[in-house]
């Protein structure tokens, strides 16, 4: 297992992430993700510590809290030292039925980090991330509010996820003004089959050195290796149930296609060379994995020992690329111009 700084600090988090989202689920959407139990999470929790993973993920909002409570007794269960620990979760989602008990206000994001702190069973977070931009919050009052929490030592670093590239530049660019805690990192949706990112806030990320945490790397099973053209709804797999995030179908099954005979040269599953192809990107930080029984993680987890030649590689961005769009395809063109001009 290698060790990456979290963006722009001496925090130092394992290459993969273990994932909550399939702890504590008994119904509706968070029962179809996965209904893991105390002991089955400890599993998990165990294989995962045992091969180098040093850094956890969850929300409070994860089958409404039951994530944070399951992982915390883990914690407890295991005998972890949490020192060696970087836990990480979440707030933004709607934990109530009243106006204020969602977003990312002041008010909210104050009140959640009690319920975080007593479901984890915990002091302080390492990694408070904001799960969603708020529109109606100004961003002002919720970096206020992290700083706060910061100085407070609930909280030793924050992040965001799923948000624009330019609402994570203004808000890297009003906490560096206002001399509030810096944002260390983004959490959001990259894959072979989802490469969206690439277009805005991979260049962002780039150029700020923001660390990237991704998550559903397997887009939601897709790339499990479940699903072909001629099985479009797996075998038992999460998406003929919850179908989510969204492919395009046709472009997704051309990756499948280029990775079966990679899979096959290295003898492994198809959803380690997916795992492995993210590893060798620049920009990522750590992926965040999650599964249902200790066998599937420690597939996954063995991704990390995966070389891709640069054919393999090339191979896939070919099926994967995005197509192009302006104005990158323009700044393409003119940046070609004053590269040349450099080299003469």
């Amino acid at each position: 297992m290698r060790y990456r700084p979290l963006g722009p600090s001496g925090l130092l988090v394992s290459e993969i992430c273990l994932g909550t989202m399939t702890f504590g689920g008994s119904e509706g959407m968070w029962g179809m993700i996965g209904q893991l139990r105390q002991d089955e999470a400890d599993a998990l929790v165990r294989a995962a510590v045992d091969a180098g993973v040093n850094f956890i993920d969850t929300a409070n909002i994860y089958a409404g809290g039951q994530s944070e409570r399951i992982l915390g007794q883990s914690i407890r269960n295991l005998g972890l030292s949490r020192e060696d620990l970087v836990i990480a979760t979440k707030v933004f989602g709607r934990m109530g039925s009243t106006p204020n008990a969602m977003g990312a206000s002041r008010k909210h994001i104050h009140d959640q980090i009690k319920g975080s702190l007593e479901r984890l069973q915990l002091d302080y977070i390492d990694l408070y991330q904001i799960h969603g931009f708020d529109s109606i919050t100004p961003i002002e009052e919720t970096l206020d509010a992290l700083d706060s929490l910061v100085r407070q030592g609930l909280v030793r670093y924050i992040g965001l996820s799923n948000w624009a590239a330019w609402q994570v530049m203004k808000a890297v660019g009003l906490a560096r003004a206002r001399q509030l805690a810096p944002i260390l990192s983004l959490q959001a949706y990259y894959t072979l089959v989802g490469r969206d990112l690439e277009r805005e806030i991979v260049p962002m990320l780039t150029s700020e050195n923001l660390g990237l945490m991704v998550w559903s790397p397997l887009a939601g099973g897709f790339l499990s290796g479940k699903y072909t053209r001629d099985n479009e709804n797996g075998t038992d797999g999460r998406r003929a149930l919850f179908d989510f995030p969204p492919v395009d179908r046709d472009r997704g099954y051309a990756v499948i296609d280029a990775l079966r005979p990679i899979a096959e040269a290295h003898g492994v599953s198809v959803a380690r060379i997916a795992l492995a192809w993210l590893l060798h990107q620049p920009v990522v930080t750590s992926v965040i994995v999650g599964a249902k029984r200790p066998d599937q993680l420690l597939d996954n987890l063995a991704a990390t020992e995966i070389g891709l030649s640069p054919e393999e590689l090339a191979a896939l961005d070919t099926a994967s690329r995005l197509p192009a769009e302006y104005p990158g395809w323009m700044m393409e063109r003119q940046g070609a111009y004053r590269i040349a001009s450099v080299e003469r």
